[in-house]
């Protein structure tokens, strides 16, 4: 169960959801960099899932850390493991059809598809303001990435969409695992993704030994070190914050990853994409403020 908002554990998670949607921000920038140095996108998902499993397997073997899933959220861990590989792959295939920007765009209706779905899902009553914060960030995310309509295929579209529904579906069933230990939250939603990583790599021809890593070894660090950074955030973000809050923190994702771009390649942001990116801001901020007054106790 996530916590009240206003309350510390409540403002540490929405803190943690942005620093998750910063570092996913700065892994997208690097991974164009290892692209374009030969390191492709399915190769970089396959280690990165792999690390992250090496790495929870090695602290729970030093920590004893446990890896029991209670009963009744098990059908939550399941959920959350093909979701997680779903986001992934379905996004990144999108790409292939479809201009980034506008994958970028589809993929970020799942904001606005989990603020619509949370009464249904949860016991969070519907709330107009956070409908309307959701709407307005889609919109600055809109301006922030700049979509080119031109070249749509219905592939790309369906894909991109796909990953959206999946990302959302996501958010929930990470919010439902508040009972599981978080190494049992990474280790076991891992061991659900490696092999679906692995089968895309399979299918794109594209496995390289680690050794190609040299090709762009500090890109590579960055990609796989924001994925390990934000993934983790997220998942203990999503038992102290409602899917809600949460899917509006993440709106910053893009916003971050145009502002490195513009600092870290030299790329010009035009009126409209600084505009997107206050748009934004302000939302995050203006929503920040009302669950605060929202909580705040009346007056005597």
């Amino acid at each position: 169960m996530t916590a009240d908002p206003g309350s510390p554990a409540s403002r540490q998670g929405m803190l943690m959801a942005l620093a998750a949607a910063g570092a996913y921000g700065t892994n997208i920038i690097s991974a164009q960099i290892a692209g374009q140095a030969g390191l492709n996108g399915p190769l970089l998902v396959f280690y990165r899932v792999f690390i992250m499993l090496a790495l929870v397997g090695a602290a729970v073997a030093i920590w004893r850390a446990p890896l029991i899933v209670p009963r009744a959220e098990r059908p939550a861990m399941l959920l959350f493991g093909v979701t997680s590989a779903l986001v992934g792959s379905a996004y990144l295939s999108s790409v292939a059809f479809l201009p980034v920007t506008v994958a970028a765009v589809v993929f970020f209706t799942y904001p606005v598809l989990i603020v619509l779905a949370e009464p249904f899902v949860t016991r969070t009553p519907f709330r107009p303001e956070r409908l309307a914060a959701a709407c307005a960030a889609f919109i600055g995310v809109a301006l922030v990435v700049g979509p080119d309509m031109h070249g749509l295929d219905p592939r790309g579209l369906v894909l991109a969409l796909c990953a959206s529904l999946a990302a959302a579906t996501q958010f929930f069933a990470a919010a439902a695992l508040s009972g599981t230990a978080l190494s049992a939250r990474l280790f076991w939603s891992h061991l659900l993704i490696l092999p679906v990583t692995a089968l895309i790599l399979a299918i794109t021809g594209g496995f390289l030994p680690p050794g190609a890593f040299a090709l762009a070894p500090a890109a590579a660090a960055v990609t796989i070190g924001g994925y390990l950074i934000g993934f983790l955030l997220q998942v203990i973000a999503l038992t102290r914050i409602s899917p809600g809050a949460a899917g509006l923190a993440f709106c910053a994702e893009p916003v971050c990853a145009v502002l490195i771009a513009a600092v870290v390649l030299g790329e010009r942001l035009s009126a409209l994409q600084y505009a997107g990116c206050a748009l934004v801001v302000g939302t995050l901020v203006a929503n920040v403020t009302l669950e605060q007054m929202r909580r705040s106790p009346a007056p005597a």
